[in-house]
């Protein structure tokens, strides 16, 4: 009797198969869902796109009086824009130097804790944050940062306005990104230590070797190697600070009004939908105008993430 023997090839060729189009099917799981969070925000600002057009864009009116309604985001576009480039100023230095300190010089009995102790920051819920900020940060912010600092840069010609002290309520642009700074530290600092890990030993114990010091070994080594990641991690981190909602809400100030000073109260694109979109009417104008500002948070999360990786196509090839 002869008996047929499946050869391990053929075998295992159907489970490749099932393997294969279920990666496939997880990658495209993902556009689509994209898609249709696009399509969604896209659809249900139209009203307000076609009601004000292009204005909208640069218009600073919010107004939901009923009969006389109006709409536009530049006041919340640029508080998200700006709060987030503040919080990627302030925590960026401060995750180098804790990435720095976990990887060349701290001792080894202490890695462990403080490594553990920044992504145990990560998992601190935002609205914590924001409660810490209002009743902690806040009045720390304005009276030791706010005060002195306004009255002495407030005076330097041209740029000085920017540090102007007018506003003694507390919660500001800068407040909120420091608050955001704090949230999004977690996330580069952790990042930027384990992608400096992945450094060949023989690569620095060669640039010790010639005489570098430690910074130059960090500047000449372990920065070009790693450069790609640490991009990678500081827009993850800019991502957070771009979308962040109950914290900001807590200490930005909530004021529709565009800010002159980072010491201003004002908005952002999250904390404007989180505070007011309960409060719209299904189908109403404001709730597509709210829509449209979701809309145009994603198309900014895209551009940072676009020229990201434009300014590192040459490394990425």
């Amino acid at each position: 009797m002869q008996q047929t023997v499946t050869s391990p090839r053929s075998s295992g060729a159907f489970g490749d198969k099932i393997f294969e189009w279920l990666c496939r099917g997880a990658g495209l799981l993902v556009l689509a869902l994209l898609g249709a969070i696009i399509l969604t925000l896209f659809v249900g600002g139209l009203p307000a796109f076609r009601e004000f057009g292009l204005p909208f864009l640069w218009s600073t009116d919010w107004n939901p009086v009923e009969g006389r309604e109006s709409y536009g985001a530049a006041v919340p576009v640029l508080g998200t824009i700006i709060t987030a480039i503040l919080a990627i100023l302030i925590a960026v230095p401060a995750a180098f130097g804790i990435a720095f300190y976990l990887t060349e010089l701290a001792p080894e009995w202490i890695r462990g804790p403080v490594g553990t102790a920044i992504e145990l920051l990560a998992a601190i819920p935002s609205i914590i944050f924001g409660m810490w900020g209002l009743f902690v940060l806040v009045p720390i912010i304005q009276n030791y940062i706010q005060l002195p600092f306004g009255e002495i840069l407030g005076a330097i010609p041209l740029i000085g306005f920017i540090f102007d002290s007018n506003n003694f309520a507390g919660t500001s642009l800068f407040a909120a990104a420091v608050v955001l700074a704090i949230m999004i530290l977690p996330f580069i600092a952790a990042t930027m230590r384990d992608v400096f890990l992945t450094v060949p030993a023989v690569y620095k114990e060669s640039a010790y070797g010639l005489g570098c010091t430690r910074w130059e070994v960090m500047n000449k080594v372990v920065i070009p190697y790693t450069r790609v990641s640490v991009v990678g991690g500081i827009m993850l981190g800019l991502g957070r600070a771009l979308g962040e909602t109950m914290a900001v809400t807590f200490v930005i100030g909530n004021a529709n009004r565009i800010a002159t000073s980072i010491f201003d109260p004002s908005t952002t694109i999250a904390s404007v939908v989180a505070m007011e979109f309960p409060e719209s009417l299904m189908g109403s104008l404001k709730q597509s105008s709210l829509l449209a500002l979701g809309f145009l948070l994603f198309v900014i999360s895209f551009i940072v993430l676009a020229t990201s990786r434009w300014l590192l196509r040459s490394r990425l090839k």
